[in-house]
């Protein structure tokens, strides 16, 4: 056995106290055996909810004037304009167009009015916002540069408890990006990337290690990724996602919240990546299309809740990867629209956990493909209205009279075999499927079992 620096130090000195090895809150820590107190492992108590800022920026390069686009030679500095002015008071400069770049280390309101444009032309970083309890309102940020290296950006939020609103920003590789920025409220903003190829854009909005933020009513146009990484109980309301990859990203984010907000023509809508806890409610997600098309995705979560949520025209409504993960845990979906996708809810490497409650799935290719062959009764299905439902209501209480039951039949070729997937609606698949069902040569697999399906297509209601 390997004995602690500390006990080893005690006794090279001959003291008397004898320190063993005690469970401590779940932590190691050791119990002096002569009084009884326990003294817990280094770091085992430690709050870090207060802990300084760390530093975690590359050091921004410095560019020099011939360096820049001609377009911002000539112009006036805007540096000059927060230099001057005292901290805590409000900045409105005169309209026009300034040079950038901007660091602001001091608690300003800087209200531009809609008719203040920043640019940097085309070179490190717009706008730096570096102070707590700061407002920018009404800018137009323009003109990053284009390095992934540097994050070049137009505008960094390393403060806390500031509002960011109503700006407009283009041109940028990254749009806003908040890190170890808690308390903001981003709202109201325009923001477009620079018209790169999809993959080596900025995101339009980053989150890291960022908590409690409302990002609000802000439209996220051609970038690449909404991302919240390592950050918790923020709330994304009301935003418009268009022609993106990812509408939002989390990842090891727990609680956060995503309501009322609008995502078209993007790859994938909401992606759920080792988080626990939070919900998806009332969002529109629409044409999430293409190979990795996804209206919703899950990667090892749990403890989620999907409510009221309309999705449609998706390649897949639903991707869930060992979801939930934690055990004892759930995912619930509750009153959502699944209306013309290619597969409504996909489960794959299925661990069962899922409650499906009071949807509404129509007008789907698929309804749902169950992974983990074998068994449809790992996930909890009731209440929800199919149109494939073939039975009646004799008694009209609007609950079917018999179960709904989907079964795989050649469904099963597609499901085992992906690229079998190009021909699921040919001509030869569905006289197969026909035969299959006729006269089945291999037993269809269960793909759900709604034991009390709805007989009437619900009137949408919003959770």
């Amino acid at each position: 056995m390997r004995l602690p620096p500390a006990l080893l130090a005690s006794l090279a000195l001959g003291v008397s106290t004898l320190l063993v090895a005690a469970e401590t809150g779940g932590e190691l820590g050791w119990r002096d055996a002569e009084n009884g107190a326990t003294v817990p492992k280094l770091g085992a108590t430690a709050d870090l909810s207060n802990a300084p800022r760390v530093g975690v920026d590359r050091p921004k390069p410095q560019f020099m004037l011939h360096e820049r686009d001609k377009r911002v030679h000539g112009l006036i500095p805007f540096q000059q304009l927060v230099d001057a002015a005292p901290a805590g008071s409000v900045l409105k400069p005169p309209p026009g167009i300034y040079a950038g770049p901007v660091v602001v280390n001091k608690p300003l309101t800087i209200d531009g009015g809609g008719q203040v444009t920043i640019d940097s032309g085309d070179k490190g970083t717009v706008f730096e916002l570096r102070a707590d309890d700061s407002t920018l309102r009404g800018l137009h940020l323009t003109g990053s540069g284009d390095s992934h290296d540097t994050d070049d950006s137009c505008l960094d939020v390393r403060g806390h408890r500031n509002h960011i609103e109503n700006l407009v920003i283009d041109n940028c590789l990254f749009g806003i990006d908040l890190k170890q920025s808690n308390d903001s409220v981003v709202r109201g903003n325009h923001i477009k990337s620079k018209p790169f190829d999809l993959g080596v854009r900025g995101d339009g909005l980053r989150l890291w290690y960022s908590n409690r933020n409302l990002i609000e009513a802000n439209e996220v146009i051609d970038s690449r990724d909404m991302v919240a990484w390592y950050s918790n109980d923020n709330t994304f309301r009301g935003n418009l996602g268009r022609r993106s990859r990812y509408s939002i990203h989390f990842m090891f984010a727990n609680n956060n919240i995503v309501e009322e907000n609008r995502f078209y023509d993007n790859a994938v809508g909401i992606y759920f990546m080792y988080m626990e806890g939070g919900a998806a409610r009332n969002n529109v997600i629409s044409h999430a299309t293409g190979a990795s098309g996804m209206a919703l995705g899950f990667k090892e979560s749990s403890n989620i809740d999907i409510s009221g949520n309309e999705i449609i025209y998706c390649a897949v409504g639903v991707g869930s990867d060992l979801s939930p993960f934690q055990p004892d845990t759930s995912i619930r979906f509750t009153g959502n629209h699944f209306a013309y996708n290619g597969i409504a809810v996909q489960l794959t490497s299925e661990l069962g956990g899922n409650i499906l409650k009071d949807n509404t799935f129509e007008g789907n290719l698929t309804d749902v493909f169950q992974g983990g062959r074998g068994d449809g009764d790992k996930n909890t299905w009731i209440g929800n209205y199919f149109d494939t439902y073939q039975g009646f209501d004799r008694n009209g209480d609007g609950i079917g009279d018999t179960p709904h039951e989907n079964f795989a039949y050649a469904d099963q070729l597609w499901m085992e075999i992906p690229a079998a997937r190009f021909f699921q609606n040919s001509p030869a698949m569905a006289l197969l499927d026909f035969l299959e069902r006729l006269a089945p040569f291999s037993a269809p697999e269960l793909q759900l079992r709604d034991s009390a399906p709805r007989f009437v297509k619900p009137a949408r209601v919003r959770s």
